[in-house]
């Protein structure tokens, strides 16, 4: 009887979708669950961000890798680096909420107010509806410490590489010598997310004096079968091409194989730049504070097939 009186429940909900809210809240007292208790039942929300329908977008959603809801107040991480450990994993105060009415209320300290319908479509994920801007995010719910933090890296690969200032190689181990050899410094810079800068200056060379010689698009391709593995070609204006199989060793340091020259590679991430809401917070010794120039777009990846190792 439950689950007719459910499916029931999402007929209506699908037909009459000016109800939608009034639907909700009566499905919720249904089932004796209160929108408060769904939002703040995991500890983060994982914002799924290409899945994301609409043409619209709520920046400080567009921002986030997971939001999380808790006595009133709305938590973000920007970033993927650190993450679990920035405010105890739940990231950084960026407002606040509430579910008084039946729908997610949000007041975001830079974007303001926001609504949002919120329909459970299964036991640990939530759509997140805003129709002032037509946009739908899906969010999976994780406790902190069952939250797939290898997912997150591997997924938004190319946001984590923009975190550093620079990344510095640390070893070379194997292979023939080759160009690449040579380079010391990789950049990968948010303002145009295929874009990479490459180095020879000395290691230890401070980041504002690295003299970014080398420039050229990248591309990453996921792998078939892996699911934690990438392929990133990096093809420089000069003409060479180098791929490499790339690997995240922890959130300060990444692995870089190529198969031809069967050379490793390893950098470790230089001048962490924390995405924040405010420009009030100063920069410590070891960060950059960025908070406007960087936000997620849909990323849709080729597949290559693991080249067969020698």
């Amino acid at each position: 009887m439950k689950s007719l009186k459910l499916l029931f429940t999402f007929i209506i909900t699908g037909a009459l979708l000016s109800s939608c809210t009034t639907v909700f809240e009566d499905d919720f007292r249904d089932n004796e669950t209160s929108l408060e208790e769904v939002v703040s039942g995991y500890d983060l929300w994982y914002v799924d961000y290409h899945r994301t329908i609409g043409n619209g977008e709520i920046p400080f959603v567009t921002k986030a890798f997971t939001m999380s809801f808790l006595n009133g107040t709305l938590y973000a991480n920007n970033n993927i680096a650190d993450i679990g450990f920035t405010g105890n994993g739940l990231g950084i105060d960026v407002g606040s909420y509430n579910t008084f009415s039946g729908v997610l209320e949000t007041n975001h300290d830079l974007d303001g107010r926001n609504d949002f319908e919120v329909t459970v479509t299964s036991n640990n994920e939530i759509r997140l509806y805003n129709y002032r801007q037509n946009v739908t995010y899906f969010l999976i719910g994780y406790q902190t410490n069952t939250f797939d933090y290898d997912k997150l890296f591997y997924e938004n690969i190319e946001y984590f590489l923009q975190e550093y200032a620079a990344w510095e190689k640390t070893t070379t181990t194997g292979g023939v010598p080759n160009a690449f050899d040579a380079e010391n410094y990789l950049q990968f810079t948010p303002e145009n997310i295929t874009t990479f800068y490459s180095s020879q200056d000395n290691f230890g060379t401070q980041i504002a004096n690295i003299n970014w010689s080398y420039v050229g698009g990248y591309e990453v391709f996921d792998v078939t079968g892996y699911e934690d593995l990438k392929i990133v070609t990096l093809n420089y204006d000069g003409g060479d091409i180098e791929e490499f199989e790339l690997s995240v060793i922890n959130d300060g340091k990444i692995r870089l194989y190529n198969v031809d020259s069967e050379t490793t590679y390893d950098f470790k991430g230089r001048g962490f730049i924390q995405y924040l809401k405010s420009s009030k917070i100063e920069k410590s010794a070891k960060s950059v504070v960025r908070n406007s120039d960087r936000k997620r777009t849909k990323i849709e990846r080729k597949t290559k097939v693991r080249r067969n190792l020698k």
